[in-house]
């Protein structure tokens, strides 16, 4: 069912200040900022030759990713995104299987204008898991 991994999301206090991080220490290609309200997140993409980090900082007090720096004032790892042919049929496998899929169980459209959904963390060894159809 799982195909690559698409991006690891890495929560940031400052997404201005960790892009610039990444351009000028690590000497990586960042894209611009966009803004994702349905997300409640704005997001840059680190590229990499095999797949991509995706910086996240909150877009409102009501982001999750708010909670998250509240827990973690540095930020740090938030979630990691495998790819699916089919986010449906995944769906419906993993909570055939007892996973629990946030929110309404409806894929959303994430940064890259594909369907996405998360699963709980509680399910996955305390990680926060993003499907994403490609």
């Amino acid at each position: 069912m799982l195909g690559r991994v698409n991006h690891v999301a890495i929560a940031v206090p400052d997404l201005a200040t960790a892009a610039e991080s990444y351009r000028t220490m690590l000497g990586a290609n960042v894209t611009e900022p966009q803004a994702l309200p349905e997300h409640g997140v704005t997001v840059v993409f680190v590229t990499l030759p095999n797949t991509k980090v995706e910086l996240l900082e909150p877009l409102g007090a009501a982001s999750p990713i708010a909670a998250f720096l509240a827990k973690n004032p540095a930020g740090g790892m938030h979630h990691i995104c495998y790819e699916v042919a089919d986010i449906i049929a995944a769906r419906d496998r993993l909570k055939e299987a007892g996973a629990r899929v946030l929110g309404d169980g409806t894929p959303k459209i994430g940064a890259h204008g594909k369907p996405v959904l998360f699963l709980h963390p509680k399910d996955f060894q305390g990680t926060l898991i993003e499907l994403e159809e490609v």
